[in-house]
């Protein structure tokens, strides 16, 4: 009952041995690992740009786009043991067809090949026409040099019949955490609170605290966020490194 060109399954049943693989080069994608405290901003649709390690010579950056985010988390976890998932980003192919190059017989040579080394930033959220300042000039400090710290109250002196001395301390505030920038006015550091937004890896967004054209301190991350000190003098040595909060996009 077996007819030609049939497929019949022998006593013992035996994986197939792959014999080759046929990708479609014209259809990229990039698989990346977010880290767990960033995947939750992650959308399907989301925009993202691409650098492809073989190209970053040439200073080529290509366009993509969230096609996949995985619902569970990697089984092996990172040097750093840090939770993983699974993002899928494909390759817009209007981003590099520049690239594209006619090969033997008139067939199209795509620039990609499977295996490749990529970096992607996903872009979660684009502001544009806002006040931004570069990442390094943003700083914490707590607010405890303004708490006062109470007085010991309620002491009783022991005597006869009496229980010892005894004194109560209510316990002092909190410090408070904020945000801050140290603006440059008449040569001196200006220690100034900010409320801050979304941020890529050299700007960051200030919602309020400082206003456009307001010039501030950037510089190595202890200099600002140990060093330098309200009050303190500034030196500018190089005007061209001085910073200046002005209305870029930000985005991340």
């Amino acid at each position: 009952n077996v007819k030609k060109g049939e497929r019949v399954l022998g006593t013992v049943q035996m994986a197939g041995t792959e014999i080759m693989r046929i990708a479609n080069l014209n259809n990229m994608e990039v698989r990346v690992s977010v880290n767990e405290n960033d995947i939750i901003r992650v959308q399907l649709g989301d925009s993202a740009e691409v650098e492809v390690d073989s190209y970053t010579t040439q200073n080529e950056k290509f366009t993509g786009i969230v096609t996949a985010i995985a619902n569970t988390a990697k089984d092996a976890l990172t040097a750093e043991a840090v939770t993983e998932f699974e993002v899928r980003v494909r390759l817009l192919p209007d981003s590099y067809r520049h690239l594209i190059k006619a090969g033997p017989g008139g067939r199209a040579t795509v620039p990609f090949r499977p295996g490749m080394t990529a970096s992607v930033d996903i872009i979660a959220e684009r502001k544009a026409g806002v006040l931004s300042v570069p990442l390094a000039a943003v700083t914490t400090r707590s607010d405890s040099a303004n708490v006062k710290k109470e007085e010991p109250g309620g002491i009783r002196i022991g005597g006869p019949g009496r229980g010892t001395a005894t004194k109560t301390e209510r316990a002092a505030p909190k410090a408070k955490i904020e945000e801050v920038v140290f603006i440059i006015k008449d040569g001196k550091a200006v220690l100034t609170p900010v409320k801050t937004g979304i941020s890529d890896f050299q700007n960051i967004e200030i919602k309020s605290g400082l206003a456009a054209g307001t010039e501030v301190a950037s510089g190595p991350f202890r200099a600002v966020s140990k060093t330098l000190k309200d009050g303190n003098r500034v030196v500018v040595k190089d005007a061209a490194s001085l910073s200046k909060a002005s209305t870029d996009d930000a985005g991340k």
